[in-house]
């Protein structure tokens, strides 16, 4: 949906305090209105935005036409421990081979011992030379307190910190160092969706880089938030020009003039992005109302080879340079048409409650479970006692006549004034009652006498005999006019206490909600191929597509990872990388799988540049 507003009322977002001001930028173009917590209610929102984690509790209270830009539990790959760690079980649970795209890490103080071991070795197959380091606290982002060191005695840490082998041989462009910031969308991660972005970023170090001068941040260090305080970020830098960043687009034209085979090299980018992901796959709750955008920080070495530096979660999403605005804005536009709004969305809750009362198993029953107990009605009796009547039964009547007792209490009725039941209840009473009533009577001692006395009293509530939820009650006293009395001649024996409860909410056993972004069953759902400028890069064909389903077979997803990889590196993948025209056909015929490639400028079919098997 390219626009905010759907039909004539808009989307709401809800920013959180301090949060990024393009966010706010882009939604208002789009006609979206921001939240005012003073003038709309908690859940009168589409999109909540924060740049830091959510409570559990707003996972757990999202509704249908809601959405969180965050995943639960991403920190398994956000934080760089947590990233070395589920980095390493994934080398010994596959092999070394596959996940060879991170430099060997140690996190200090635990694995000191073995970090002293591997700093050894290689200072004596290195005769003498141990080899370049670099020093990363856990828990810190934008490059603070990172170092660089070769002597062990320049080693120094008060917090836990992460310690890897340096690449001490990058890509150079005109002698500075830089690295690629690609864009990643998580979609889901039940079944795993990933979309990665065409535009990125490319982010230089200000100075040429040169290993003798360690200590100098501006000659190593590629982030944004360090090099614009350079004393050359503005100068004009050969070939690289003024700033500190390029577009993915002039990167592709650098690249293409490089020689070397760019599909393999966009390939091995892109497996490093699912292979990551499949690390915490697994272990992230079912969250259909989420989106995730990373930010995967990729640097490039002398020969073409990629390696992952770490993933950003809340990548940065501020305005420094011209290459920010091409490609951030037009990111966030894409970020926002791949939520799949609805137009029924932007009625937020009335339109969900209408959509509820035409299709009863619309959504889950959760997402609209309300968290207050049954409450209990004392209605008006069809028959009153004489007021010269003393029976054994006055006392009760005076008690459930009394305003403070049952009828008052709303708490149970966030959309149902007291008023209209009341109102409806009277209604109902008035229409039953007979000129001439029986006095009351004892109420009958046995169970099935109560049963029967109930059944004659008041065949409008034996009536009610399916159980609805408390939103199709908000037209209460519509129901109980448009009910017919019961005649006057079968009303025997009115029970003279009747409590009056309301029909049970219909609680379930709790599974996760499953209403979907689009209009296609669970069982014949495929992800769109493109949303923008988003490229769907996971699934990638048919197998994918069933691993990913259900239970996510992350064996199998890795094993086509690598074979798709391995094609595309061997020597006869030269030949045929370039399949026939016509097997877009092919991909498209009987509903088949047909993805793209990412990477290249015009991405082309997948199933042109390899065997998807």
């Amino acid at each position: 949906m390219a626009a905010g507003v759907c039909g004539v009322t808009p989307m709401v977002f809800r920013l959180q305090e301090g949060g990024p001001d393009l966010v706010r930028e882009v939604l208002l173009e789009r006609g979206w209105v921001e939240f005012d917590p003073q003038e709309q209610e908690e859940g009168d929102w589409n999109l909540h935005w924060r740049s830091s984690t959510f409570r559990n509790a707003d996972y757990e209270t999202v509704m249908p036409w809601q959405r969180l830009n965050h995943h639960p539990k991403t920190v398994g790959i956000t934080r760089k421990d947590c990233l070395a760690r589920n980095l390493k079980r994934m080398k010994g649970t596959f092999s070394s081979a596959l996940y060879d795209f991170s430099p060997t890490a140690f996190i200090l103080p635990n694995d000191y011992t073995r970090f002293l071991a591997e700093y050894s070795r290689n200072r004596l197959a290195n005769r003498g030379r141990p080899g370049y380091w670099i020093c990363k606290p856990v828990d810190l982002s934008r490059g603070r307190g990172i170092f660089i060191f070769e002597d062990i005695k320049d080693l120094t840490y008060d917090s836990s910190v992460i310690v890897q082998r340096y690449v001490s041989d990058p890509l150079l462009i005109s002698g500075y160092k830089f690295d690629l910031r690609i864009y990643v969308c998580v979609k889901s991660f039940h079944p795993l969706t990933v979309y990665i972005h065409q535009e990125g970023l490319v982010r230089f170090a200000t100075e040429k880089y040169d290993l003798t001068s360690l200590d100098n941040l501006y000659a190593h260090l590629t982030n944004t938030s360090i090099n614009k305080f350079g004393q050359f970020y503005t100068k004009d830098k050969e070939q690289v020009g003024p700033g500190c960043k390029w577009t993915m687009s002039k990167f592709r034209s650098f690249l293409h003039n490089q020689g070397v085979d760019e599909l393999l090299f966009w390939q091995r980018i892109n497996s490093i992005v699912t292979l990551t992901l499949l690390t915490i796959a697994p272990s992230i709750p079912r969250s259909p109302n989420c989106i995730e955008l990373l930010g995967f920080d990729i640097l490039i070495d002398a020969s073409f080879k990629p390696w992952l530096l770490e993933v950003n979660y809340s990548p940065a999403l501020s305005l420094d340079c011209p290459a920010d605005v091409v490609v951030k804005k037009g990111l966030l536009n894409d970020l926002f048409d791949l939520m799949g709004y609805r137009k029924v969305d932007s009625l937020r809750q009335r339109g969900y409650l209408r959509q509820r009362h035409r299709h009863p198993s619309y959504f889950s029953h959760r997402c609209m479970q309300p968290s207050f107990s049954p409450v209990l009605l004392f209605p008006r009796f069809t028959n009153k006692p004489n007021p010269d009547d003393q029976g054994e039964g006055e006392s009760h009547v005076d008690a459930l006549h009394d305003d403070s007792v049952g009828c008052s209490d709303s708490r149970g009725f966030p959309l149902v004034e007291t008023k209209q039941i009341g109102s409806a209840r009277e209604n109902a009473a008035r229409s039953s009652r007979p000129s001439h009533g029986p006095r009351f009577k004892p109420r009958p001692k046995t169970k099935a006498a109560r049963a029967e006395g109930d059944r004659r009293a008041y065949p409008l509530i034996s009536r009610t005999s399916e159980p609805v939820l408390w939103t199709e009650t908000i037209d209460s006293e519509a129901f109980f006019e448009n009910s017919a009395p019961a005649p006057v001649d079968s009303v025997k024996q009115p029970s003279p206490v009747r409590l009056w409860k309301l029909p049970a909410i219909q609680i379930h056993k709790y599974t996760p909600p499953t209403y979907s972004w689009d209009h296609v069953t669970k069982e014949n759902r495929r992800p769109l191929s493109r949303v923008g400028d988003f490229i769907l890069t996971f699934p990638f064909n048919e197998v994918t597509l069933k691993a990913s389903r259900n239970k996510l077979d992350v064996k199998t997803a890795a094993q086509e990872v690598q074979r798709i990889t391995n094609w595309l590196a061997s020597p006869r993948s030269h030949v045929v990388k370039r399949r026939r025209r016509d097997s877009l056909g092919r991909c498209l015929e009987k509903d088949r799988f047909g993805p793209l490639f990412w990477g290249p400028r015009n991405p082309p079919l997948l199933s042109e540049c390899c065997p998807t098997g």
